[in-house]
């Protein structure tokens, strides 16, 4: 699913809505997730998951193609765990088939 099928699905779910205010609801919540990982912040939707960073720390790498050796810097990844009730959801055995 992409972002605007995810705001299609919402704003049919809610016709009372105008899919322009659906579009700026959704883009303000991935704002605001996005603002609290930038700032080293952790974000937990219960039920769904957690969304956090993690550091990579630097490293010496190697190209794949000449095999010389690459310093690759340290960087931040955004990291998500799945909360208990996705997990149960999705291991589902009768649902899923």
């Amino acid at each position: 699913m992409i972002k605007s099928e995810l705001v299609q699905i919402i704003a049919n779910k809610n016709p009372h809505l105008f899919l322009r205010d659906v579009e700026n609801i959704v883009g303000a919540i991935f704002e605001e997730i996005t603002a609290a990982l930038a700032a080293g912040n952790r974000v937990e939707l219960r039920g769904f998951g957690a969304f956090s960073v993690k550091n990579r720390p630097a490293r010496t790498g190697r190209n794949p193609r000449t095999g010389e050796a690459v310093e690759v810097e340290e960087k931040w990844i955004p990291f998500f765990k799945t909360g208990k009730e996705l997990r149960e959801r999705l291991n589902m055995e009768d649902e899923r088939r």
